[in-house]
């Protein structure tokens, strides 16, 4: 309820890192909280990366594992002026928000449906929640005061890691691994009570840049060519009926364009190429070549580029190599008295890239559900079971060392 109230947005067209500022307000406040708890190393570095740790207890040789939560929030919605409140004991109907008119409706969030008699956070209808990922945060800061007052509960050194511009896909971008030191890592970053993610898309960014031909309109004829024009060209040549966002599911892929902007004599398109297999992406990135050739040829004196950057990789690939940090992650989610289910995500987290930069990194559920909108809620009792299977977590790693 504090976090959320504070405005982390990230701005996907900043140049800066952070992208914003105000994220450093949300990591200036955890690691004072950090501190008071006892955690003397908390510290948030130059890029808003916030790292403490929870000294191991015992006498084993326990590898070093990390918890990581993102502080920013999706700049889909807006994330300033958040007014939680609380729904306490459910009634399985729907919800109304005080402001704007926004009503969370039952029929449309089925899992909303399956939380009766539960305690609901929602926003006031105006702004997203920020329970993603402030249900993350909220969380780990919880298992920590936990573990820190149970000394009883053996467990090895744990690293707490708190990220800025995840929401932005430049999440990690900054980390300096060696300081975070740990050997295995875990998102909590996931949506329903129970999930467990360990297969991500692979995710590259295109853009295609556009050269038109300005001319004064008077005296444009068979001169102008329109670089607005041929942008709505490209787009329009896309699919209607496949690889697209709106029409896939499952590991099924796409090419999806997020931001478009020109003038008469340029223009950009920008585009996310998606797909569970990384080989995919080159597939997709040839198809938008050939509709970009396709529309160009029909405009000889204007030009156009595409370029391909790379985002993340599914992190199953890495994953599969270490599949006892799925395994002891599914025994404590069991532990917390929850059946664990396995899931796909159709997006990323900080958990694809850090896989491949050294730390396997699978996502475990959080309770946040209804993502980006005003329509986002968390219960309380999911972030309950979140915390345990933090808890029962740090134990399974000691247990089996």
């Amino acid at each position: 309820m504090r976090y959320v109230q504070i405005d982390t947005q990230s701005d996907p067209l900043s140049k800066s890192f952070p992208s914003t500022e105000k994220q450093k307000d949300l990591g200036k406040l955890l690691v004072q909280e950090l501190q008071e708890m006892g955690i003397k190393d908390a510290v948030m570095d130059e890029h808003g990366y916030v790292f403490a740790t929870i000294p191991g207890n015992t006498d084993k040789s326990v590898p070093v594992i990390c918890f990581c939560s993102h502080m920013d929030t999706s700049s889909d919605c807006s994330g300033t002026n958040v007014k939680p409140i609380i729904h306490e004991r459910y009634d399985g109907g729907d919800i109304t928000l005080p402001e704007e008119g926004t009503v969370i409706r039952a029929a449309e969030h089925p899992y909303l449906q399956s939380k009766k008699g539960d305690d609901i956070i929602t926003a006031s209808g105006s702004t997203l929640l920020g329970a993603d990922d402030k249900a993350g945060v909220a969380e780990i800061m919880d298992a920590a005061h936990f573990l820190l007052t149970h000394p009883e509960i053996k467990h090895g050194d744990i690293r707490i890691l708190f990220t800025p511009d995840e929401e932005v896909g430049r999440g990690v971008e900054k980390l300096d691994m060696k300081r975070l030191g740990a050997q295995f890592g875990y998102t909590m970053d996931g949506g329903e009570r129970g999930s467990l993610e360990e297969e991500s898309f692979s995710a590259d960014a295109a853009r295609i840049v556009i050269q038109g031909v300005s001319v004064h309109p008077g005296t444009a004829k068979d001169k102008l060519v329109s670089a607005i024009k041929i942008a709505s060209e490209v787009i329009d040549a896309l699919p209607k009926d496949g690889l697209s966002p709106e029409t896939t599911e499952d590991r099924q892929g796409f090419i999806h364009p997020v931001r478009m902007q020109g003038i008469v004599e340029h223009a950009e398109i920008d585009f996310i190429l998606r797909d569970f297999i990384t080989a995919k992406l080159e597939e997709h990135a040839a198809f938008l070549r050939n509709i970009m050739n396709m529309v160009m040829a029909r405009y000889p004196q204007a030009s156009a580029t595409l370029t391909i950057t790379q985002q993340y990789r599914n992190m199953k690939e890495v994953l599969d190599l270490h599949p006892q940090v799925t395994a002891n992650a599914e025994e404590a989610i069991r532990r917390a008295g929850v059946e664990p289910l396995r899931l796909i995500i159709r997006g990323g987290t900080d958990g694809s890239r850090l896989s491949f930069m050294g730390l396997p990194c699978p996502n475990i559920f959080t309770g946040e559900m209804a993502l980006h909108s005003k329509y986002e809620y968390v219960s309380i009792q999911d972030m309950y079971k979140a915390v345990q299977t933090i808890v029962h977590l740090a134990q399974v790693w000691e247990e089996r060392s």
